[in-house]
């Protein structure tokens, strides 16, 4: 059969007023087809109203589309989108069953679509089905959500009511910003809910919108949830102790905690030195069990104002070493600062060098570098007061021993030691590494050793931020308005969803079968990979061509796509996406 085709296809070339065209279709196939069996255009045409007048492609269909081409070429700007249309017209028709046509894909179209994904009615609801048809089709996880936020900077003008603001930059202070929230699933990484703030706004006041949400579309009970210190304000706690849900969060030194973490910590250097704190490992990447914490823990009640809860919640305190580690660098690095600079306050006499001559400055210079530098108490300067005295005749011309002189006194402090305490500085490397949480669940779910291992897993949900600046390149935001911004930033973590899908569901299928999938690694052929990243598996579609030839009156004569390789047949099944997603593309010759 392929010898017959080849032959086909050299007569056809053999022929005059052919038209070849050549469409990369690369990961497109992929995404797509992932993209319709998570449902997602028929999730956003169900709640995204198209109005009796509309033509042409649907709400949901457009965003599919206009999502493959940002997740494959990392560029959201609505200017590129028409052109990348007529590059790819005849595999987008097919993938899509769906007639296409540039116009739906102009600069207003994309604008009314991101219009509608903004609209809190509309996005909430879509939201709630994808997350409901996603836990059905792919059985995930639901038990641990975890709850962040991060900022997106731009070049946007400052406006009053405008979501662009001066804030807390995780990025760049120097440039307004806006606030993306999400809480997700654990351990898929999943955006579950996301909104869209102000960019001053803090964090603290964030979590209960976005808890309160996903308690509501999830509508469950039990859940566990997990987010940074911002999420440990008590009117968040209290509502989740009210739901019976869980909550894990690290307290804030702030307030009545940071007087309490100081006996906190003291009676964890206690028990420390009397051997009963609970010791906590984890296994490495090279599969050793290393010691990844110790630390104790006790109960209290809580009970929110202006509420009639009261719960009962334990307090994890617990050291990690690594930090410990950390921080000790960090105060040799102060001290070695602190000295230079307090050496540097008097220097030897020499033209152009400045003295103190008076001891008040000198002792107010001091204080002001160890405050600086954080080393308060922790080194001992001792200085002296340096007197020359000259001796010169008054006027002009030479001396004579009847000339009147004159005595002249230059005064200067030296600082003659800078004496590091060295008792007081490891006692306070003792108290190094010490973090309180807090969490309502009860022992048997989350023992003291499983609540430090699911805090350490917080990166996860960075990686949703990781991919919305690096992978769907949220950053620069190609639109001004609010609505804009909002929905735009909506769509993109729609792109973020289908990459950690992708991701969960491969990882799961090779660690059933414990498997490995060769060829992901071009930079080394032998490695093989039982976690590879959504990145590398959709990098492992890149080359696969769709050549179309056409005769002088426009007809289709032959189809012919890159065949596909054993790897990503597999891959294609692991996700269950069967191969003919892209062997449709191909069609044999139909006529001359």
């Amino acid at each position: 059969m392929r010898v017959q085709l080849a032959q086909q296809v050299q007569e056809l070339l053999g022929k005059r007023e052919l038209v070849i065209i050549t469409e990369r279709v690369d990961d497109v196939a992929l995404l797509i087809g992932q993209m319709i069996k998570m449902g997602l255009p028929e999730v956003l045409d169900r709640h995204i109203p198209r109005h009796w007048t509309q033509r042409g492609l649907s709400w949901g269909w457009t965003a599919v589309i206009w999502l493959a081409y940002i997740v494959t070429e990392g560029d959201h700007r609505k200017v590129s989108v028409e052109t990348y249309l007529k590059g790819m017209h005849h595999t987008l028709s097919h993938l899509t069953a769906q007639v296409i046509e540039p116009l739906d894909f102009s600069d207003d179209r994309l604008s009314h679509l991101l219009k509608h994904l903004s609209k809190p009615a509309y996005w909430h609801q879509i939201e709630h089905d994808l997350n409901a048809r996603s836990i059905e089709v792919y059985a995930l996880p639901q038990d641990v959500i975890r709850c962040d936020a991060t900022t997106v900077s731009g070049d946007h003008e400052v406006t009053v009511g405008g979501l662009f603001q001066f804030g807390h930059s995780k990025d760049n202070p120097t440039r307004p910003q806006i606030k993306v929230m999400v809480g997700s699933s654990d351990p898929l990484w999943m955006p579950l809910a996301t909104d869209v703030l102000s960019g001053e706004r803090a964090d603290d006041g964030l979590y209960l919108p976005i808890i309160e949400r996903i308690h509501t579309g999830l509508q469950t009970t039990g859940l566990l949830l997990v987010g940074d210190c911002k999420m440990s304000a008590l009117d968040t706690r209290a509502y989740l102790a009210r739901h019976r849900d869980c909550y894990l969060s690290p307290l804030p030194l702030t307030g009545a905690t940071a007087m309490a973490m100081d006996a906190w910590i003291t009676t964890g250097v206690r028990k420390g030195e009397a051997g009963e704190l609970a010791r906590i490992w984890r296994t490495n990447d090279r599969g050793h069990e290393v010691l990844a914490a110790e630390g104790y823990e006790f109960e209290r009640t809580c009970c929110a104002p202006d509420s009639d809860v009261e719960w009962r919640e334990r307090v994890l305190v617990v050291r990690s070493p690594l930090h410990a580690t950390h921080q000790a660098a960090g105060l040799e690095k102060r001290l070695r600062h602190a000295e230079t600079q307090l050496t540097a306050l008097t220097p030897p006499r020499g033209r152009g060098k400045r003295q103190i001559t008076d001891e008040a400055t000198l002792v107010e210079a001091i204080d002001r570098v160890v405050k600086d530098q954080r080393v308060e108490g922790l080194l001992r300067v001792a200085w002296e007061k340096q007197v020359e005295q000259t001796t010169r005749y008054v006027g002009r011309g030479r001396g004579s021993i009847h000339r009147e002189k004159r005595v002249i006194q230059k005064t200067r402090y030296h600082i003659t030691h800078i004496v590091r305490q060295e008792d007081h500085i490891a006692d306070l490397c003792q108290r190094f590494g010490w973090k309180a949480f807090v969490t309502n669940a009860a022992q048997e779910r989350l023992s003291l050793q499983e609540a430090v291992l699911c805090y350490r897993n917080e990166y996860r949900v960075e990686r949703i931020f990781n991919r919305l600046k690096s992978r769907v390149h949220i950053a620069p935001l190609f639109v001004k308005l609010n609505e804009q911004i909002e929905g735009l930033t909506y769509l993109l973590t729609l792109g973020v969803r289908v990459l950690t899908v992708t991701e969960f569901v491969l990882r799961r299928s090779l660690e059933a079968e414990q498997a490995r999938l060769p060829d992901l690694h071009p930079e080394n052929k032998q490695k093989r990979t039982d976690k590879p990243t959504a990145e590398r598996l959709l990098k492992a579609f890149s080359g696969i061509s769709l050549m179309i030839i056409k005769n002088a009156a426009g007809e289709e004569i032959l189809r012919r796509l890159t065949p596909l390789s054993g790897v990503q047949e597999d891959i294609l099944q692991r996700l269950g996406l069967a191969a003919t997603l892209y062997r449709q593309l191909e069609i044999q010759v139909i006529g001359t």
